[in-house]
């Protein structure tokens, strides 16, 4: 079990102590108990904490949130958006929206220059990156699932901002090959950049981003949408290209959408809906796959591979060609995940041979999107479920630190497909269902999913990873449902990606050699990959033994309240 020292200073109604050593740790197996997992240890304790003081899974989820803008901020935040699945102890089922929206300024045109090429560029750095925020909006529409105000949720997260927490060796390493991006788009002083390199066991205070979070204490929505907050997010954006104003801040909403829900070999899959494409496309791919029995196989083996990176590649060509914001286009989802649509779309699956990404769709394809969003898995004493998946975008997002607030802007609207039909500076294009609009949300990958058995909570899983997210959740749900593994093996085994184009198949390191060499001999390219997502998994068997693991690749941890 990994120890690191931190500081924490938090409120004597949490934790009372300044220098404890508190354990990463990777795996729980409990009864009965509330657990949280995040991607950082002190945002799981936040939430455990909360539990602990009445709170039930919701009311956790929405403290690890606000804890991760503080502790993790590369990719936790209050100035980026998310998408929440809900199972409640009732069975009811939600999903909240609450991603990211273009401002009533934006248009298909505003990256492009003057003889219509696109400017990535701007589209992924500074102030013209910046999509309207709604993660605060999304903490404050979960709050009618809560137990406790948001005053007390809020709590750990100002007390980690305010007193200071030490950073690991992985968030200085990343502070510093960072620094120069934030000294070339912020121009004033600010908590993240200091003279000399940032080291394990440094000190991180955080006192404007206090404030802030003070603020929406204080005022609830309206101390971050509205009043000192929201100028000083205008203030910012003005000083070079920014286009969202006031209006656009106060005229934010969340949306509740229908859970998309179905079958998978006697579990009941929930997921979310459009405009995330990771529900569709994970039914996609699982129910193709299911057309070749997958449990006759092993784990990581030539054939299972081969059946998942085709039902990867057919799914992804759909991605391209129909997803978007569903307030704007054609929603196709009961189309698209229709056994009739997927066993035509199957029909040219060869044992033999890799299928050409050619013959599967027309050769357009999304937008990269950024590894860099964070999810956290929530089951509560009560059998109350959350997963939640929040993003900037990109690494601190736009890299611009709204001054005299403290928080990241993202850069979301680099998710939409800022030229359709040409390629970006990574070879990639989008199609016209994702392009920019006024109000629209972009189009995204992440899969926060819970799966039932029984009517119960089974599995709570998600991942960062853009466009890997809903394969590396597919892969999970493959490896419990199909091949019998504990939770343990599932997230922290190899994985693989295809997202069918580029052509390429990405193999994390330690990926079986045979297993590949027995796929190029059929024709696929691969290429190797440090690492894909961090995983972050709950399973509860049916005597209601829990069994919670974080991912190995990072800080990830479990707390249990």
């Amino acid at each position: 079990m990994k120890k690191i020292l931190f500081t924490i200073l938090l409120s004597s109604s949490f934790i009372n102590a300044q220098f404890t050593d508190i354990n990463i740790v990777k795996e729980v197996k409990v009864k009965k108990k509330g657990v949280v997992v995040s991607a950082h240890p002190l945002a799981s304790e936040a939430g455990a904490k909360v539990l602990k003081i009445g709170g039930n899974a919701y009311d956790a989820i929405v403290a690890t949130q606000y804890a991760l803008a503080v502790v993790y901020p590369q990719a936790g935040n209050i100035g980026g958006g998310g998408f929440l699945v809900g199972v409640k102890k009732n069975g009811e089922k939600f999903t909240i929206d609450y991603r990211e929206t273009a401002p009533q300024k934006a248009s298909k045109e505003m990256y492009l220059d003057q003889k219509g090429n696109a400017n990535t560029d701007l589209s992924q750095n500074g102030r013209l990156a910046v999509g309207i925020p709604g993660s605060v909006a999304g903490f404050f529409a979960t709050l009618k699932h809560c137990q406790l105000p948001m005053n007390q949720i809020i709590q750990p997260a100002i007390d980690l901002a305010e007193k200071g927490f030490a950073i690991t060796e992985q968030e200085a390493g990343l502070l510093n090959s960072s620094k120069k991006y934030f000294e070339k788009y912020n121009k004033t002083s600010n908590a993240f950049v200091k003279n000399e390199n940032w080291k394990s066991g440094d000190i991180l205070i955080q006192k404007e981003l206090a404030e802030t979070l003070k603020l929406i204490q204080k005022f609830g929505l309206k101390g971050f949408y509205e009043g000192k907050t929201a100028e000083l997010m205008i203030d910012e954006l003005k000083k070079d290209k920014g286009i969202i104003t006031l209006e656009d801040l106060k005229n934010y909403k969340v949306v509740e959408r229908k859970v998309l829900e179905f079958d998978y070999k006697g579990t009941q899959i929930i997921s979310m809906p459009l405009p995330s494409s990771g529900g569709i496309l994970l039914a996609q791919m699982l129910k193709m796959s299911g057309f070749e029995n997958l449990e006759k196989y092993q784990q990581n083996s030539t054939h299972a591979v081969q059946v998942m990176v085709e039902a990867e590649r057919r799914a992804f060509a759909d991605r391209a060609e129909y997803m978007g914001d569903p307030d704007f286009i054609q929603d196709k989802t009961s189309y698209l995940i229709s056994d009739e649509y997927l066993k035509n779309r199957w029909k040219s699956f060869n044992f033999k041979k890799a299928t050409a990404s050619s013959e599967v769709g027309k050769i357009i394809n999304q937008p990269k999107e950024s590894t860099e969003t964070t999810h956290i898995s929530v089951i509560d004493k009560e059998g109350n479920a959350a997963a939640v998946t929040t993003t900037l975008n990109g690494l601190y997002g736009s890299k611009v630190i709204v001054s005299g607030a403290g928080f990241f802007l993202n850069n979301e609207m680099d998710d939409f497909s800022i030229k359709p039909g040409v390629p970006n500076m990574f070879g990639a294009v989008g199609g016209e269902a994702n392009a920019i609009q006024p109000n629209k949300r972009m189009l995204s990958s992440m899969t926060p999913t819970i799966v039932l058995k029984n009517g119960k909570p089974y599995m709570i899983v998600g991942t960062p990873g853009g466009t890997t997210i809903p394969t590396s959740v597919y892969q999970s749900i493959v490896n419990v449902v199909d091949f019998k593994l504990n939770a343990n093996i599932c997230v922290n085994s190899p994985k693989f990606h295809h997202q069918w184009l580029p052509e390429s198949v990405a193999f994390e390191k330690n990926f079986p050699e045979t297993t590949i060499k027995d796929l190029e001999n059929l024709g696929y390219k691969a290429e190797r990959w440090g690492q894909l997502g961090r995983t972050e998994m709950i399973l509860i068997d049916d005597n209601g033994n829990i069994h919670a693991v974080a991912d190995g690749r990072g800080d990830d941890s479990v707390s249990v309240e």
